[in-house]
């Protein structure tokens, strides 16, 4: 049997997808967060509820017609209410929220993520979207998942600004900041799964997608990663998980192929 091709964004997509379960709360970002929980409640989690900055709970979005933002009113499409963004916020508070899952610009050894800007914070090369509600997410559901492209700038020993914290400097001091809940529970790339060391709370690669390698892995990270000696391989995308992906975004907006 041929295998079915796909692009590293697509792979992405996927393979975060996967991992949110049926029945479960997923506070979604804009970008990969958003196309990665709608296909999952198009394929194998229909009761996943998905909660969006702009209010919005329990949504179903119609295939062709993704939002651009989760502020869009196309992500309201039979929402079961819509709030204001304070109150949607305050039920991540409340511990009603299962996932978050955000993107970023880059993220370090210890999960913190930078959307904020690259390079000098009083001359920087680049400036970012921001914070939105991703400090939040990240401050106060139960597990964060991040969406990134594995590229040695983005996997950095240390972020040029903390816009959203993970474990901070590592070990407790996320607990001594006062973010008692929550925490990067995993970061998912075109190149592998990863999770972080209990102790340490270190980056540690958990699985390999295939064709993906260890030393692709090192070549492509910022910093020293903690790597088991037995790596499992994750599942290729399926034919049918391409189709539907496909088809919620035939323009590619959210999957098209990353140029590094």
């Amino acid at each position: 049997m041929t295998k079915a091709a796909y692009n590293t964004a697509e792979m992405v997509a996927i393979m975060s997808a996967r991992i949110l379960e049926d029945g479960k709360i997923v506070f979604g970002g804009a970008g990969m967060p958003l196309i990665s929980c709608v296909l999952a409640q198009k394929t194998h989690a229909p009761c996943l509820t998905i909660l969006f900055e702009g209010g919005v709970i329990g949504p179903h979005i119609d295939p062709h017609k993704l939002p651009p933002s989760t502020n869009e009113q196309r992500a309201a499409r039979r929402g079961h209410m819509v709030l204001s963004i304070t109150d949607v916020l305050l039920l991540q508070q409340r511990g009603y929220v299962d996932y978050g899952f955000l993107g970023g610009a880059q993220i370090d050894q210890y999960g913190n993520l930078n959307s904020s800007f690259i390079g000098d914070p009083d001359n920087p090369k680049v400036r970012l979207p921001g914070t939105g509600g991703a400090n939040d997410i990240a401050s106060l559901a139960t597990k964060i998942l991040v969406a990134m492209h594995h590229e040695k700038r983005r996997f950095v020993e240390k972020v040029d600004f903390i816009t959203t914290p993970g474990y901070l400097e590592g070990e407790d001091s996320r607990e001594k900041a006062g973010l008692i809940a929550g925490g990067v529970h995993q970061v998912i790339t075109h190149l592998g799964m990863f999770g972080f060391d209990p102790q340490s709370r270190r980056m540690s690669l958990q699985a390999l997608h295939p064709g993906a390698t260890v030393d692709e892995v090192r070549e492509r990270t910022g910093f020293e990663m903690m790597i088991p000696d037995d790596i499992p391989f994750t599942e290729e995308p399926t034919a049918e998980e391409l189709r539907i992906l496909r088809e919620l975004d035939p323009e590619q907006r959210y999957t098209a192929p990353v140029k590094e």
